[in-house]
């Protein structure tokens, strides 16, 4: 027997909702999928035409059609959470199944109408993996302005001039990985991106893979640059890493480079309808322990001491940066059209790290890079 299924929030925060009705508006909502296959939305009334125009239900209403005995309260995700009870109570619902993101505010109002509520942590995972072409195309324009602002940022660094001591400077200045994160972030917003907490982290600062790094570059050092903003046309992220050293580039440096673009290429080569995500991460294993290095990071959560891949290979993009599937031991079979990160690095104090990261496009027989800019390591 079909159930009721609940998603609530505000649209532009919580993108399991956006996904579902894809209304531009930071008020809360709810979208209902009736157990006829109708759907419904309740909603701010002045954002109701912002949601025909996107035709995000079947049925659109504000909060106050569905007002319960006692009015609405004035706190408008209240109103939101009441209305939605109201909804069900009139409609006869005894039971809803609702997503991973459902806020516990709205399961309280709805409870308080003798309405069951049951989370389905599933609930809509593979339809947000199953990028359509609408989809695919946002994340292409995404990527596209995000590897421009990696290219921005690795050419700034490798153009810089080093001091006596080895500090990079630029205009007179030296420059320190915040400079080059906010360089990032006004190169971003003049192409029409959102900002990005980007890492640029140099030395031992880039052992550790997500430490976004702080202070001043130095010449001869690996420096990674992770990019990762939102379009705020069509809210869906873009992700490039890439790795840049300034003027000489150390032999171990060069040779762990090479080995990660290998096993970069390689995951890429088995990413298709059909695979797994640990078929993925267990081609960038088995290519870098061909050549020497590790992938099992210290058991005690240390950093590396020799180059070490501490993380999984990727990760699902969208309209998170972040979302399923990992591609990691036990990683769930791909599905067509989604979109996946394939990011291998090495990691060690005393020799830095390397990321090398291009977004990809799942498909029956291989799947699309939309990535373009370099892979190497001098960016002058």
């Amino acid at each position: 027997m079909s159930t009721t299924k609940l998603w609530a929030g505000a649209p532009l925060h919580n993108p399991w909702l956006f996904h579902r009705a894809p209304v531009f508006t930071g008020d809360p909502a709810v979208f209902i999928e009736n157990t006829d296959g109708t759907t419904t939305m309740i909603l701010r009334d002045i954002e109701i035409p912002r949601a025909k125009q996107v035709h995000a239900a079947g049925e659109i209403h504000p909060y106050e059609a569905f007002t319960p005995d006692g009015g609405l309260s004035a706190d408008r995700e209240t109103a939101a959470a009441q209305s939605a009870g109201e909804f069900l109570a009139r409609h006869g619902v005894t039971k809803v199944v609702v997503d991973r993101s459902f806020p516990e505010l709205y399961a309280h109002y709805i409870r308080m109408r003798a309405i069951a509520v049951e989370c389905d942590p599933e609930l809509g995972v593979v339809e947000r993996r199953m990028k359509s072409a609408r989809e695919v195309e946002a994340l292409r324009v995404a990527q596209r302005k995000t590897e421009q602002a990696v290219e921005f940022a690795c050419q700034m660094i490798a153009r810089a001039e080093a001091n006596a001591d080895g500090v990079l400077m630029r205009e007179g200045e030296p420059l320190t990985s915040e400079r080059v994160q906010a360089e990032i972030n006004v190169f971003l917003l003049k192409n029409g991106m959102g900002t990005s907490t980007s890492i640029a982290a140099g030395g031992d600062q880039a052992a550790d893979c997500h430490a976004r790094g702080a202070g001043p570059l130095r010449t001869g050092e690996t420096v990674i640059i992770d990019v990762f903003p939102m379009d705020p046309q069509s809210r869906y992220y873009g992700d490039c890493t890439r790795t840049v050293v300034h003027g000489d580039i150390p032999e171990a440096v060069a040779k762990a480079h090479a080995a990660v673009v290998e096993a970069k290429n390689n995951a890429i080569g088995v990413t298709k309808l059909g695979a797994t995500g640990e078929d993925v991460h267990r081609a960038t294993v088995e290519t870098l322990e061909k050549h020497g290095y590790s992938a099992t990071p210290p058991d005690d959560g240390s950093l590396a001491t020799a180059p070490t891949q501490m993380h999984g290979t990727g990760h699902g993009v969208g309209l998170d940066v972040h979302e399923p599937p990992l591609l990691v031991d036990g990683g769930p079979e791909l599905v067509l059209g989604e979109c996946l990160t394939i990011e291998p690095g090495l990691y060690a104090l005393g020799f830095g790290g390397i990321r090398v990261e291009d977004m990809v496009i799942v498909g029956e027989n291989g799947c699309e890079n939309l990535n373009a800019i370099s892979e190497g390591l001098d960016w002058r």
